[in-house]
C-alpha cells in the first residue's frame, strides 16, 4: 500500500527590525503579518510584543508553534516586551514605590515571664545611676535638639545624632554632630543635608564608625523625608525604619526625644549585655531585637523609655563590656547579679627597678680574674 505524505501548512510570522528609540545598540524585531511597519512610530491601543535580538538578518521567520526556523542565528538571550513597556514613566517625576517593608513585631506570641527578683536589681541599678555621670548624660542623642530652635529641626537633628551613633561612642558622636553643623550653615535641618555636597558631610563626619556609608544613609533620608514627610521626622515605627540607616532600636528612641511618645524599648548593646548578665532572659537572645521582644513582655510600659538611658550610663561606667568593676557594684553583695566576678580586681604589674647592689647580689656569685705576667 503506497504510503501517504501529509502535507501542513504552517502560518508564518515575520519579524521586522528597526532601531530603538531608546538605546543606539539595541535592535527591536516587531511582528507583522502583512506589510512591514512604516517608520513613523504611531501609538496604538494593543501594541505588538517586542523581541529584543541580537541578528544577522533584517527579518526572521517563525512558526506558529513559537520555535524558530533552523536558520535563526541568535547572539544574545531572548527578552519579550509587553505592552507596559512602551509607556513612558520618567515623565510623572515620581519614583518607583518601593516593596513595602515588614512590620516592626511588637509582641511575642508567648510572652516572656518576669524574672525574680527583677525589680530589686532595677531599682539598685537606679540608685546607683543617680551617684555617677555617664557619658549618655552630657553628650546623648537627647542632646543634639538644644541647638536648634525650628521643632522640625530639633527632632531632625535627635534623628541625625542617633544615626551616626551606631557602633560610635557618645563622646566622637557628638563631637561629629557639631561638626556637621558647623559644616552645613549652623543649623541641622533637612534642606541643608541635601544642599550639601558628600565631601562636606564626610569630613565632618569622619570619626564616627562606617562614617562613609553613613554619608550616604544621611543624604537618602533627608530626600526621603522632604519628599514623603514634609521634611519632618515621622511618627511611628515602621516609617522611622523605612529610612536608610534607621533601625528599630534608633526608631523607639527617636519617638522618645523628638515626639515624647513611648512606643516601646531602645535596645542598644549596653541594654542587650547588661540584662542577659542578670539572667533576665530564660534563653540567651541572639540579637537587641529578641532582647526589646522579650523586655516589652513583662517589663511595666511605663519603664520602657527610661531603662535605656539608664542601662547605658551604667554600662560605661561599672558595667562595662570587658573588665565589668563588681567590686563597685551593689548588685554584686547583694546576690543580684549571677554573673557577678568574686575575684578582686587584680592591679597593674609594677616592675621595681633594683639598685647596682642588689643586681650584683643576684646575679650569682663574684668571680675574680687576674693576669699573672711572668719576669724576664
Amino acid at each position: 500500500m503506497p504510503s501517504t505524505t501529509r502535507q501542513v501548512s504552517k502560518a508564518v510570522t515575520r519579524l521586522f527590525a528597526c532601531a530603538s528609540p531608546y538605546h543606539g545598540a539595541v535592535t527591536l524585531y516587531e511582528t507583522a503579518s502583512a506589510d512591514p511597519p512604516s517608520t513613523s512610530r504611531s501609538p496604538s491601543p494593543n501594541p505588538s510584543k517586542r523581541i529584543k535580538l541580537e541578528v544577522n538578518s533584517n527579518s526572521l521567520e517563525f512558526s506558529d508553534a513559537g520555535t524558530p526556523s533552523k536558520s535563526l542565528r541568535k547572539t544574545r538571550s531572548v527578552k519579550l516586551e509587553g505592552a507596559e513597556s512602551t509607556r513612558d514613566t520618567s515623565s510623572t517625576g515620581k519614583s518607583k514605590s518601593s516593596k513595602k517593608p515588614k512590620p516592626i513585631p511588637q509582641s511575642l506570641d508567648t510572652p516572656h515571664p518576669a524574672p525574680p527578683r527583677w525589680k530589686e536589681a532595677y531599682d539598685a541599678i537606679k540608685v546607683m545611676r543617680t551617684q555617677m555621670v555617664a557619658p549618655v548624660d552630657t553628650m546623648g542623642c537627647d542632646r543634639a535638639q538644644h541647638k536648634e530652635q525650628d521643632p522640625k529641626n530639633r527632632r531632625f537633628a535627635t534623628l541625625v545624632s542617633l544615626m551616626l551613633s551606631s557602633q560610635t561612642k557618645d563622646e566622637v558622636t557628638d563631637a561629629a554632630v557639631g561638626k556637621l553643623r558647623d559644616a552645613v550653615g549652623g543649623t541641622l535641618s533637612v534642606d541643608a543635608i541635601i544642599s550639601a555636597d558628600d565631601a562636606t558631610i564626610s569630613d565632618a563626619i569622619a570619626k564616627v564608625g562606617f562614617w562613609r556609608r553613613k554619608t550616604g544613609y544621611l543624604k537618602k533620608a533627608a530626600l526621603r523625608l522632604r519628599n514623603d514627610f514634609e521634611s519632618d521626622v515621622p511618627k511611628t515605627v515602621d516609617e522611622l525604619c523605612s529610612l536608610p540607616g534607621v533601625g528599630p532600636k534608633m526608631a523607639f528612641l527617636t519617638l522618645h526625644v523628638a515626639w515624647n511618645l513611648n512606643l516601646g524599648i531602645g535596645v542598644d548593646v549596653h541594654v542587650h549585655r547588661i540584662t542577659n548578665r542578670l539572667g533576665w532572659h530564660q534563653r540567651t537572645p541572639k540579637n537587641p531585637e529578641e532582647t526589646r521582644l522579650n523586655l516589652q513582655s513583662w517589663l511595666p510600659t511605663e519603664l520602657h523609655r527610661e531603662i535605656n538611658h539608664m542601662l547605658v550610663g551604667f554600662g560605661q561606667t561599672i558595667c562595662l563590656p570587658v573588665g565589668p568593676k563588681c567590686d563597685s557594684c551593689t548588685l554584686s553583695s547583694g546576690g543580684l547579679c549571677p554573673s557577678a566576678s568574686t575575684k578582686p580586681a587584680r592591679s597593674p604589674m609594677k616592675r621595681k627597678r633594683g639598685s647596682t647592689s642588689d643586681l650584683e647580689r643576684k646575679s650569682g656569685p663574684k668571680v675574680d680574674i687576674a693576669i699573672e705576667s711572668s719576669e724576664s
